[in-house]
């Protein structure tokens, strides 16, 4: 049988609640890109999984939702109960379409390791435009196209090291880890840096931040040879542009209307 995000769903939640370093290390600078305090704020967390990252983000004070297309994900989610003091809650929707989600009803997305999973980004993208208010933002991590791409794998070098070994990072699509004990054994979308950046510029966000955080101490005792390579790119965009960059760019239009 091959996988899919609802068959490996119990697998899944059980390594992220026994404790996975690089997941907790993927939660931590995500929220690195949130404000401390939420307390009043609405967030969506897309492809929200078992709720790791929702959980998180409700314990600011924010009043969560958590959207993934599997059911089995959100029957996880909402065993392990919200995040203290805000309110999470949980519903089965497509990251593409987000049909549960009223038009400008949230402050902040977050999409931990999710987007890299919708097949249809430019879809995803407007959707996550349609949901946020006119300044809101989107805060994401995915795998790290450079070193997540398809084929990558290890090789030990002479002297004993292993290195990194880039694989097809031109080739976007779909792509499937013979891992048996992988998360990208469910699938992957791989995408270039390019791509992910110029596609969030096409839907009117500009970049606050960009990323690429080394791995922290307990990442390492658990993969020591990931050492020196980041494993996630994290950005966070906004919706619209400040009030002073607005007023300068829209000067020599004028300027040009009244010469022409």
């Amino acid at each position: 049988m091959t996988d899919t995000w609802d068959s490996i769903a119990d697998w899944y939640a059980e390594r992220i609640r026994t404790g996975s370093a690089l997941h907790a290390f993927n939660r931590e600078v995500l929220l690195d890109q949130l404000p401390a305090r939420l307390t009043g704020q609405r967030v969506l967390d897309l492809g929200c999984g078992e709720g790791i990252i929702a959980r998180a983000v409700a314990a600011r004070g924010a009043r969560v939702l958590g959207v993934d297309p599997a059911p089995r994900m959100i029957e996880h989610a909402r065993a392990a109960g919200g995040g203290e003091p805000g309110t999470v809650a949980y519903a089965v929707d497509d990251g593409t379409v987000l049909g549960t989600v009223a038009d400008g009803c949230v402050e902040w997305v977050t999409a931990g390791l999710s987007l890299n999973n919708v097949p249809d980004l430019d879809a995803a993208l407007a959707a996550v435009r349609r949901v946020l208010t006119p300044r809101g933002a989107l805060v994401l991590t995915v795998p790290h196209p450079c070193f997540e791409a398809p084929q990558a794998g290890w090789t030990r070098t002479a002297d004993g090291t292993e290195r990194r070994v880039v694989g097809d990072y031109r080739t976007e699509g779909f792509w499937r880890s013979d891992n048996p004990h992988g998360v990208r054994r469910a699938g992957n979308q791989h995408r270039t840096l390019a791509t992910c950046l110029t596609a969030l510029l096409g839907h009117g966000f500009r970049l606050e931040a960009v990323g690429e955080p080394a791995p922290g101490p307990l990442v390492l005792a658990e993969q020591p040879r990931r050492a020196g390579l980041p494993p996630f790119l994290v950005v966070r965009a906004r919706l619209g542009w400040p009030r002073l960059v607005r007023a300068r760019l829209g000067w020599p239009r004028l300027v040009r209307a009244r010469l022409g």
